[in-house]
């Protein structure tokens, strides 16, 4: 039987979410016998790779290079779950909208520093004007709430698109 290929992206948020898919405890076993993990946060993938099945994705988009990633993945999957309160509305990342990113960067290494009072630009990427759910920015297929889903619900969710079904998170779930 071919491997689901399967994989998770954190963007902006704690990654809690990746968290509690660690703490679907057991139903991992299943997961692992009948999935190929190929990108992740714990996967040494550097590039997010072509063909996947299922992409797990933790986090608003907040940055450019946010933006460029989920425009990739969308491309290389055929099938998208925002996972996580972040994914599904922005949540806290989203908490940041009403200052524009220059006054944020600002306070944050300038105000708020004791020393080297300087905007980091080596390195980071830059800020979109606003944290957006995914939804807002490509085409996803089910949406995961809570913050983070419980891990039961993540291992039932994990389950049925294994088993090729889309499944029914009336009862599983809720925001918050």
């Amino acid at each position: 039987m071919k491997k689901t290929r399967l994989a998770t992206v954190w963007l902006d948020g704690c990654a809690g979410c990746h968290m509690s898919i660690l703490d679907i405890d057991e139903a991992i076993l299943n997961v692992a016998a009948r999935a190929d993990v190929v990108y992740g946060p714990l996967v040494d993938a550097q590039e997010f790779p072509k063909a996947v099945d299922v992409t797990i994705i933790e986090g608003a988009i907040s940055s450019q290079e946010d933006l460029e990633k989920v425009h990739a993945i969308r491309k290389r999957s055929k099938l998208i779950v925002s996972l996580g309160d972040c994914a599904v509305t922005a949540n806290v990342p989203g908490m940041r909208n009403n200052i524009p990113p220059r006054k944020l960067l600002e306070r944050i290494y300038i105000e708020g520093a004791q020393e080297n009072k300087v905007i980091p630009s080596e390195g980071v990427p830059a800020l979109l004007r606003q944290a957006v759910p995914v939804h807002q920015v490509v085409k996803v297929d089910l949406h995961v709430p809570g913050c983070p889903p419980p891990a039961s619900a993540i291992a039932f969710v994990l389950g049925e698109l294994l088993e090729g079904r889309v499944p029914n998170l009336t009862a599983k779930v809720k925001f918050g």
